[in-house]
């Protein structure tokens, strides 16, 4: 049962009461209580629930939506997102072709390797674990229209990912298993731009020229609270292709 927002005041400091109401309800993603897809309580239930008008409630709610952790659907009520829903998607995968956006293009991923290594320092500074502790690397190359236009080196940290070694395979959307084999939703992801020239490996991968000019996108990828669980490195043809993002 969630704490009353009087008893939490204390141990959170100031915050205004929608954002504390917020806390609250991604408290219950957290902990499992809201899964992924399930119709939520309506707002006057909510507000009866938390003691708080039913404004703040949907206030928190549109911040949640905003934030694509819920979805509203006309109609029907307010749904927990799912990592497959194409909101989802798209919000971590920022290519776009320079001839428009097309809805469709979500990159389809074809598996290289996957092995348990030790963390490199770089890593494990990511990932906020000791240096050399055990992580699984996957190496993808990703197409986009047929053209192999990405490679792409995973890393997560094992103890994330308990059993991760008895996948018989990896899918394509690789956030929809974290969230139905672990219950980890990407919430959020800081990420890094840089231009380099293409090496020998991913010359061979993408099928490109060595020296030729790649974008590395470095990401790390947050859950609910946070903390990070992935780290991804994206190295990405452009030839055709931007990264667009949107400010506000």
């Amino acid at each position: 049962m969630d704490q009353t927002l009087q008893d939490t005041d204390t141990n959170i400091g100031f915050k205004p009461l929608y954002a504390q109401v917020k806390d609250q309800l991604i408290r219950r993603l957290v902990n499992g209580t809201w899964q992924p897809g399930m119709n939520i309580p309506s707002e006057q239930e909510l507000a009866r629930q938390l003691s708080v008008s039913q404004g703040t409630v949907r206030k928190a709610l549109d911040a949640m939506t905003a934030e694509n952790l819920l979805v509203r659907r006309q109609g029907r009520g307010t749904f927990v997102a799912e990592p497959e829903d194409s909101r989802i998607l798209f919000q971590f995968f920022r290519l776009t072709a320079d001839d428009g956006p097309d809805n469709d293009a979500f990159p389809q991923s074809r598996l290289l390797r996957w092995s348990q290594e030790s963390a490199t320092e770089v890593e494990a500074e990511a990932l906020a674990i000791k240096s050399k502790s055990p992580v699984w690397r996957i190496e993808r190359v990703r197409q986009i229209g047929g053209s192999s236009t990405i490679a792409e080196t995973i890393c997560i940290p094992t103890i994330t990912y308990p059993g991760f070694e008895d996948l018989t395979e990896i899918p394509n959307n690789i956030y929809q298993l974290y969230s139905s084999r672990w219950g980890i939703t990407i919430a959020k992801a800081d990420e890094q731009l840089k231009a380099i020239l293409c090496d020998a490996g991913d010359s061979a991968t993408l099928g490109c020229d060595v020296g030729e000019p790649l974008l590395l996108i470095t990401r790390i990828a947050r859950d609910l609270e946070s903390n990070p669980v992935e780290l991804r490195c994206s190295r990405c043809l452009t030839n055709d292709m931007h990264y667009a993002v949107n400010l506000p």
